[in-house]
Parts: C-alpha cells; structure tokens; sequence
C-alpha cells in the first residue's frame, strides 16, 4: 500500500507537552503568589486538589486506568488556567465548585482528555462569574496584604470566610471604567486612578495570574519557540482585539479604551496564548484557526464594550469553540495528486487508483 503525505510526527507525549506548558505558565504564576500572598498560593493548591480529585472519581467511576491519566498533567494544567482566572482571595468553596464544573462538566462528561468542546478552565470560571458575580468581582490591590498575613490568617480568609476590609480592594482596570462610563465620567477622568498602575509587571488588581502581561508573553513565545503551540491563533486572538479597539478609540476617545489598553488588561494575554490555543477545542486547519481567532478576540472587545460583563475573554472562547467543530469541517483542505500527464486528480479519484 502507498502512503501519501502529509504525516503527523511527534516524539514528544501529553505528559511532556502538558509539562512545558506549565512551565511556561510558572513564572506568571509565581509571580501572582508574590503579588497576592498565601490566599492566592491556596487557591491555586485548592484548585490542583479538587481537579485530580474529580479526576480520578471519574475515571474510577467510569472503569478507566486512574494513575496513568493523572500523570499526564491535563488536569494539573486545567486547573492552573482556572486558578489565574480567580480572583486571589476567592473562598476555597468556590475553586472546589469551579473546579468540578471544569472537570465534570466540561471534560469527563464528553469523554475525557481530546473529547471536550469547550475549554475547561473557561467552563468553570464562565459559570462561577455568572453564578457568583459578587465573590467573582472582588479584587484586591497587589502587595496590600501580603507583608503582614501569616499562613494561618490566610486559611481562615480562604475557609472560613474572613472578610478582607474594604480599604485594600479595589475594582478592576476594566470594571472601573465600564461603570464610570455608566455613569457618564470621561475616559480620561476615569482612568486616572490607574495611571500608576503596571500592566506589564502586574502591580494592579486582577485575577490571580492575569496581571503581568509580560510574563504571559513571555511564557507564550517560549511555546511557540518550542512549537508547542503556532502563532495563528495568538496574533489572530490579539488582533481581533486591537483593530475594533483602534477603530472606535480614533472615532470617539473619550468613549472607547485605546487598544493598548485592552491587550495588557484582563485576560487577553492569557487567553491568547494558553486558552485559545488548547489542541482540543480550537480548529485544526490554518484558515479556520484565524476565523476562530479573530472572532474570539473581537467577541472579547465587544463584551467589553457594550456586554454586561467588563471582561469577555471567557465568553469569547466558549463561542468559538463551539462552532470549532464546523471550522473545520467547512474548511476541511482538499486533497489532490498528480496523474501521469501532470493533470491534477480530485482526492476521490486518487483514493479509487490507490484502492
């Protein structure tokens, strides 16, 4: 029998690719455990715990090898992305729900690791903010009280419920905006209070491991260095955000954030370069991947112009995701060969000959 490019070859397996994504996410997220302290280191084990945990309920539950599928870091990894999507101080409760959603839901519930439509760690954040938008909108400014909070003060902020004063939260770049503008406040009025603030280096409050736009960067170039992940989807992602963004800041800037505003704030970095980018629930074909990207990133501008939500990057991504499945069988290539004269063959014929 003729075999017939092109072939898929790689030597390297789930374990190891789940492993460098890790990696790559690790410094974002230590970085995170600096800014918010112990609460957010608990909230990031509580998470691990509760998605092995649901993990291997399900795979014992449905007769399948528990230990070799925990070894290979998929749910380590949903639960990270899911962990730096939290606000740090989150009560534990709440990851331990956010986290059987992610698992149980949106992962087992189709079949496992390759078999889930929808992100995971998006899944599970998407349905805490809409169930929870109080708990899910509660920020705190970096560094507010990391120097004095021992361990065991951060257990009870985490399981007992200790309520943080209101003097160290603080609402989100985004959040701020959207109601100041509600409330008929000029952009540039609006933004003032975060004029200090350090989208690159994280020093502003946000989700856990959303806030240092460089580290994300940094962390998704070196996937793509390692051809973990390509850069369809991430330049797409960021440009389906930055062109609205441009467009409507140019038409009214008193209004519209500019783009540069957008990309380093919330979870556009994130989710372009380790959510949208997930092998399983993204298009596998070169134009579908860029459909899929930037209609995920404008969708992420749009619900953050005029949704209800300040943030729309989750939203985004389980929209696209859901029409991946039909990216890729609209935009399937077609396949040709070459006959003896140098004429080209449909695929149907070249499979009749090779038959």
């Amino acid at each position: 029998m003729i075999h017939a490019s092109p072939h898929a070859v790689t030597s390297r397996t789930t374990g190891q690719i789940m492993g460098l994504v890790l990696l790559a996410l690790a410094p974002a997220v230590l970085a995170g455990f600096w800014q918010f302290g112990w609460p957010a280191f608990i909230l990031w084990l509580v998470c691990v715990v509760s998605c092995l945990a649901c993990e291997a309920a399900c795979l014992h539950w449905s007769g399948k090898p528990v230990l070799p599928v925990l070894w290979d870091g998929s749910a380590v990894l949903t639960a990270t992305l899911l962990a730096m999507s939290l606000p740090p101080y989150l009560p534990a409760w709440l990851a331990m729900l956010g986290s059987v959603c992610a698992i149980v839901l949106a992962k087992q519930v189709f079949g496992g690791l390759g078999c889930n439509l929808f992100n995971p760690a998006m899944v599970g954040r998407t349905i805490l903010l809409v169930s929870f938008p109080v708990h899910m909108t509660q920020w705190i400014n970096p560094h507010a009280l990391t120097n004095a909070m021992s361990f065991s003060e951060a257990l009870a902020i985490s399981f007992q419920g200790l309520p943080i004063p209101d003097a160290l939260t603080s609402a989100s770049l985004l959040g701020h905006v959207k109601t100041e503008i509600g409330r008929g406040i000029d952009l540039l009025d609006s933004l003032q209070p975060f004029a200090n603030d350090s989208a690159w280096s994280g020093a502003r409050a946000g989700s856990l491991g959303e806030t240092s736009a460089l580290l994300i960067l940094a962390g998704g170039l070196f996937l793509a260095a390692k051809r973990i992940i390509g850069l369809r989807i991430p330049l797409g992602f960021l440009l389906g955000v930055a062109v609205p963004a441009l467009i409507a800041h140019g038409l009214a800037p008193q209004t519209y954030l500019p783009a540069a505003t957008h990309l380093l704030s919330g979870g556009v970095m994130l989710g372009a370069f380790f959510i949208a980018t997930d092998y399983v629930t993204s298009p596998s074909s070169p134009t579908g991947q860029w459909i899929f990207a930037l209609g995920a990133g404008f969708l992420s501008w749009l619900i953050r112009t005029w949704g209800g939500y300040p943030e729309g990057v989750g939203f985004a991504i389980l929209l696209m995701n859901a029409i991946a499945p039909l990216l890729d069988l609209w935009l399937r290539p077609r396949i040709f060969g070459r006959s003896l004269t140098g004429k080209s063959l449909p695929a149907r014929r070249v499979e009749e000959g090779l038959s």
